[in-house]
């Protein structure tokens, strides 16, 4: 089945799209890339966002998914530039689609977005069907990109899918709390974060995301729909640091500042019965994620 497919992942230079495009190499796939680096190779394309210049991907070559990995998810950007962030997260999520459209109609469609569309949640876990109350220009960009989403399929009949993605981690991310507390540990006796760190997140490995990823291209209806893709499970960013700060050998204190920032939701628990119902089941626990986080952290010396 696999080696006959061409998924096109497009932001195949992120945490994301990078372990995306060995994930369905080794699957079997034909995979095609394209992101805004300079670097050219066959199956690989460079785009520019600002240009719009997507419908060249899919003149050139017939599709069977398109994976948009593309953007930028760091929620301060967001508040710097706020039209940047909208061009980045939104508007090339447009312009994928109306390339679709015009080039590749039976292309399937899956848009990564995120948790941050849900804001401070009303309950727990929260499902598919819990208000959307952003709580960032990021949150809101990538809620936008899910209703783009759902208009081509109601008006075009483009099959898409959105999956708004819980706090992934892993090997390829150098950014966010795990990344951070290793670059500080190498400075500093005392590591300090923001808040109480009774805060809370649904943790999911890179590899249970792909295998997710795997599930949904499967057996999802791709009708415009949107699947959490978490883990279920509740940790505080306390107990997530001591954790690996326990794993990487810190001996120093860990302290929190008790000051929220901005754009920071307070607790997050997804409830994942859509996924399970294609077939999922978590297959690495936080500990042995971690390990395997500072495993490639330290690969990179």
């Amino acid at each position: 089945m696999y080696f006959r497919m061409k998924i096109l992942i497009i932001g195949s230079e992120g945490f994301i799209g990078s372990n995306a495009v060995h994930y369905f190499r080794r699957l079997g796939y034909r995979v095609f890339s394209a992101d805004i680096v300079l670097k050219e190779e066959q199956g690989y394309s460079i785009i520019n966002p600002e240009l719009a210049d997507f419908k060249k991907l899919f003149d050139r070559q017939q599709y069977d998914i398109c994976l948009n990995a593309s953007g930028v998810a760091k929620v301060q950007f967001s508040f710097n530039d706020p039209l940047l962030d909208f061009t980045l997260n939104t508007a090339n999520v447009f312009n994928i689609l109306e390339a679709i459209r015009q080039y590749n109609v039976d292309c399937k469609f899956i848009n990564i977005s995120s948790a941050a569309v849900y804001g401070n949640p009303k309950y727990l876990p929260i499902d598919e069907n819990h208000p959307l109350n952003p709580v960032s220009p990021y949150g809101w960009h990538k809620l936008y990109s899910e209703k783009i989403c759902t208009e081509y399929a109601n008006y075009f009949g483009i099959a898409t899918l959105s999956i708004r993605v819980f706090s992934a981690y892993g090997p390829g991310l150098k950014k966010q709390l795990f990344w951070d507390l290793y670059q500080k540990s190498l400075s500093f006796d005392t590591i300090e974060l923001f808040g109480t760190g009774n805060e809370t997140r649904d943790f999911i490995y890179i590899d249970d995301l792909l295998f997710a990823l795997k599930l949904i291209i499967e057996n999802a209806d791709f009708k415009g729909e949107v699947i959490n893709v978490a883990n279920n499970f509740e940790t505080s960013v306390r107990d997530a640091a001591l954790i690996f700060l326990d794993i990487i050998g810190f001996k120093g204190k860990l302290v929190f500042n008790n000051m929220a920032r901005e754009g920071d939701p307070l607790r997050w628990r997804a409830d994942i019965s859509k996924l399970q119902k294609l077939g999922y089941h978590s297959q690495v626990d936080l500990v042995t994620g971690l390990n395997k986080y500072f495993q490639w952290i330290k690969e990179l010396k």
